[in-house]
């Protein structure tokens, strides 16, 4: 009788997962559907759908609550400003380096995402992995999209950022 009951539970919670998994697949592809949408018809050029999606996974990898909601938004914009950081130094390594453009590129890197991941000493910036998706992000917009990695934009960033 016991081996029939922990079946009967088991099944019990089996269809509770399944459901759990249908209402989940059901909400991401709605919201991946309003994505798309908006991507490629009226906010074509200024709504990347890797952008939103990037940190939903982030989201969801870090729990899907209330945690995860506050850390992935604080550590994404983290990752961006380290990202933009990193970017304007870049910009400013002479092409005739001492150590080659390469070697001071990664270097730069390097350091950077060192101390965005020793941030994660501070509570709010615990999130590391979406740290990271917000400086990968940054990088393949700036990388990806012509005359974005420039000094004049790093510039107007700041002022904006500034005057903000």
């Amino acid at each position: 009788m016991k081996a029939i009951y922990i079946t009967s539970s088991r099944r019990h919670l089996e269809n509770h997962t399944i459901n759990r998994l249908t209402a989940l697949s059901f909400s991401i592809g709605i919201l991946a559907g309003a994505a798309t949408f908006f991507a490629v018809g009226p906010l074509s050029g200024y709504f990347f759908i890797w952008a939103a999606t990037i940190p939903w996974a982030a989201y969801f990898a870090l729990g899907a609550n209330e945690a995860a909601f506050k850390g992935t938004i604080t550590c994404s914009i983290f990752g961006v400003v380290m990202a933009w950081i990193t970017a304007f130094l870049l910009i400013n390594v002479p092409s005739d380096a001492l150590l080659g453009f390469p070697l001071m590129a990664a270097l730069t890197v390097t350091i950077a995402v060192i101390v965005m991941c020793l941030a994660a000493s501070i509570p709010q910036l615990s999130a590391i992995p979406a740290s990271v998706f917000g400086y990968s992000m940054t990088f393949a917009y700036l990388l990806q999209t012509p005359d974005k990695m420039t000094e004049d934009v790093c510039l107007a960033s700041h002022s904006a950022i500034r005057s903000w």
